[in-house]
């Protein structure tokens, strides 16, 4: 369902596409922006929600690294558990 999804906003978006003159060529998603989907994956799944309009709204800048997402999904935490400097490492590896 998600490639189905990516590949329907690659083809409405395909006439906007232009990152840092890279119109036509292939780019590739950086591990931060694999971990952005998971984490908006993750939030649709969670709260029953569409992923399609948060897929939507990420921001993609191009980096030696990959396509990096400038507005990540925000993770929610209901745990009193202080977040962790590995905490924050993990999830973005």
């Amino acid at each position: 369902m998600l490639s189905h999804t990516l590949k329907n906003m690659k083809e409405n978006k395909m006439s906007e596409f232009n990152l840092n003159n890279t119109e036509g060529a292939v780019l590739k998603l950086s591990n931060q922006a694999l971990g952005s989907v998971m984490m908006a994956l993750q939030e649709s799944l969670l709260n029953e929600m569409d992923i399609v309009p948060i897929l939507q709204n990420f921001e993609l800048v191009n980096t030696e690294d990959g396509l990096i997402v400038t507005n990540p999904p925000t993770v929610r935490v209901s745990s009193d558990a202080q977040i962790t400097e590995q905490d924050l490492l993990n999830m973005v590896e």
